[in-house]
């Protein structure tokens, strides 16, 4: 069974994307800030990670940057969800290793849950 980490302080979204993975057989854990991320991947390290930019505490940016540093979790791929739609935000989060960069507003659910199911197939 994937274990998906969803880093996201948006209640609403939340929900939608635990019970499309959970329904999918997915186990799921939650981060509602930057901080907490760090947590959860000691309870149980995720196979892939859905993660916000804009977040209290500390924002997507630093965590994946101290994700892809930790050579223990450089690999668990990343994929952005977020409201920033900038070409320069786009660009800077996939230099910094984000496998994947879905705009919420552009993007269904279904088709982040397509992407999400391709990668935890890809394993």
């Amino acid at each position: 069974m994937n274990h998906v980490l969803i880093v996201e302080d948006e209640d609403f979204l939340v929900r939608a994307l635990k019970d499309n993975l959970t329904s999918e057989g997915h186990s799921v854990s939650v981060a509602m800030d930057g901080e907490a991320v760090f947590d959860e991947i000691k309870k149980k390290k995720p196979s892939l990670i859905l993660l916000d930019l804009l977040l209290p505490k500390k924002n997507g940016f630093d965590v994946l940057q101290e994700i892809r540093s930790n050579p223990e979790l450089s690999l668990i791929p990343v994929i952005i969800l977020s409201n920033l739609g900038e070409d320069s935000e786009i660009k800077r989060a996939l230099e910094l290793g984000a496998n994947d960069y879905f705009v919420k507003s552009q993007h269904p659910i279904q088709e982040v849950m397509e992407k999400v199911t391709e990668y935890l197939q890809g394993k």
